[in-house]
Parts: structure tokens; sequence; C-alpha cells
């Protein structure tokens, strides 16, 4: 291992050398860190002296990160992210929150399940703030392995080897059309009957894309896939402006299929019925299955001693 210098190894210069990779200029990240420009260049250079090597090439219109240095900067954003998150749990430990818990969480959970569920586990138990972010399922179940998150709650299909599973919620995926569509008549679709078509779709990683695209080789056929996005407001835009016809969870989709006077159809597959799943590590701690077993469909609420069926 090498034999870094860490005197000069602090977080501050770590910060620096982050915001001269995101702006390309030491003048605009002295100017972040609030230090004077001769305090911010002498921190960089002791910085990569304690480090052994390069971190940019300075040139007349800034700096470039080298190879080392964009390896650097990776691993100085998560360190400083962990930092960020460290203090902001000590201030809210001020106020009486003594544990975050990391949920990460599909956009169909998100969309479909979850607002109501954490607004009445925080009254329930205002001491654990739950800190929510958006992923696809796929991406939602590594953070949980990998131990970014502490539970999640995501679309059944990534592998779960590893992680303790319990079902959460069912959902149904329904075809959304634009006015005046071709199969906007028909009751039940065939999702076969729509290869010809372009598609709107969530970005990679999503457990419904991926169900669409294995239908599709299933069929010996392809996703005439047109567009991704990031969410189902998204879709239902792309598909209102006749841009193509997309799948969302039906739950999610009929408000703003009403608002934006699209038109909808069941699909026939039996793929379009999903289950939902919520996931810890096993060594998860007491409060970490404490919110799991709250969010499950039937659990026991500690505060009034009634059981919760949804």
């Amino acid at each position: 291992m090498p034999d870094y210098n860490l005197a000069r190894f602090d977080f501050v210069s770590i910060r620096l050398a982050v915001a001269c990779a995101r702006t390309g200029s030491l003048t605009e990240a002295a100017r972040e860190c609030h230090l004077v420009l001769p305090a911010a260049s002498r921190r960089l250079r002791d910085l990569e002296r304690a480090l052994g090597t390069q971190l940019f090439d300075r040139h007349s219109r800034g700096l470039t990160p080298t190879a080392l240095g964009r390896a650097f900067m990776k691993r100085g954003m998560a360190v400083l992210q962990e930092l960020d998150n460290l203090m902001l749990e000590l201030a809210d430990a001020g106020q009486g929150v003594v544990r975050h818990v990391h949920l990460h969480a599909s956009t169909a959970a998100i969309t479909q399940f979850l607002p109501p569920l954490l607004a009445g586990y925080a009254q329930l138990r205002p001491e654990v703030q739950v800190d929510v972010e958006e992923q696809v399922s796929g991406q939602v179940v590594a953070a949980v392995r990998e131990g970014r998150a502490d539970l999640g709650v995501f679309v059944a299909g990534p592998d779960l080897r590893g992680l303790e599973v319990r079902d959460f919620r069912a959902d149904e995926l329904v075809l959304i059309l634009p006015a005046g569509h071709r199969l906007a008549g028909r009751s039940a679709v065939a999702f076969v009957d729509t290869l010809d078509e372009p598609w709107i779709s969530l970005n990679a990683g999503a457990a419904m894309l991926q169900a669409q695209q294995q239908a599709a080789m299933a069929a010996g056929r392809s996703l005439k896939l047109r567009m991704q996005v990031r969410s189902f407001d998204a879709v239902g835009h792309m598909v209102a402006s006749g841009l193509g016809i997309a799948a969302l969870p039906k739950a999610a989709a009929l408000p703003f299929v009403r608002a934006m006077q699209l038109r909808w159809r069941p699909l026939a597959d039996a793929w379009a019925r999903r289950q939902l799943l919520v996931a810890v590590r096993p060594e998860a701690d007491a409060t970490v299955l404490a919110l799991r077993d709250y969010l499950l469909p039937v659990s026991r609420n500690a505060k009034s001693g009634r059981t919760r069926i949804e």
C-alpha cells in the first residue's frame, strides 16, 4: 500500500480538487471553497505531492484532469457525499432525529405506493428519518446489496441472491395510446400486436423495459424503442405528442391519461401483472427491519396496536 503523507490529505483539499475537475479552473474552484488563489494553488500542489502523482494537466485555458485525476475525482466525490451526509445526520441529531434509513425505490413504487406509507411512518417514528432515492429496479437491488441503501422497494426481476425479500404490492401495466390511435378501440391488447408501433419507455435497467424487450424476443420480434425518458409523466407527454405508445402501471397512469386526454387499454399478457418486492440485507438492524415490516401489506402499528391491512 502506498505510504501517503496524510498530513495534507484533508477534506478541504479534496473538495478543492473536485471543484477544479468540475470547473476546469483553479480560480473558480478557489472561490467555491472560499480560499484565496495562492492558498488554493498551494493546497493543490501539496495534495499532488502527498499522493505522489499529478492530478491535473495545467495549460493556458485552465486545468484538465489526468487519468489518475479522474479516478481521484470519482472517489473524492463519494467521500465528500458521505461527509455531507454525516454532517446532515449530526445536525438532525440535534433536532431529535437519532437514525437515518436510506431507502432506494423504483419509480413504480414511489409513484403508486410509498408517499402515504412514509408519511404515516414519519408520524409513528419521528426520530427516524427515511431518505429516499429513486432508481430503476436493477439499481435499487444493487444499492441494497452493496450497502448504499438500507432497504429497497422494486419490481420483481433482478437477481435477489443474498438478500431477504418480502412481497410489497402488486400492480398492472396497461397500454397508453394517443387519442384516435388504431388500437384505442379494442379491449385487452396482446403485446405482440403492438410491435409494429414506435415505443416510449423508461431508461435502461427499468423492470418494465426489460419485460417488454424479453416479450418481444420471445415473439421473434424487436421492440421499436423510439425514446427513453426518466419519469412516467415524461412518458405520458411523449405519447400525448404522438411520438409513440407506452406501457405504464395503471394506478400511476390514469390521472395523467385523463389530464392529457389519452386512451388506455389492458395488456392481455401475463407479465403485465407484476409483483413489487421489498429487500434488505441479512444483517439489517432492528430499525431497518421495523420500517420494512411497516411497509408490508399486513403490519402491526406499534403506536396504536392495530393491524393495518392494505
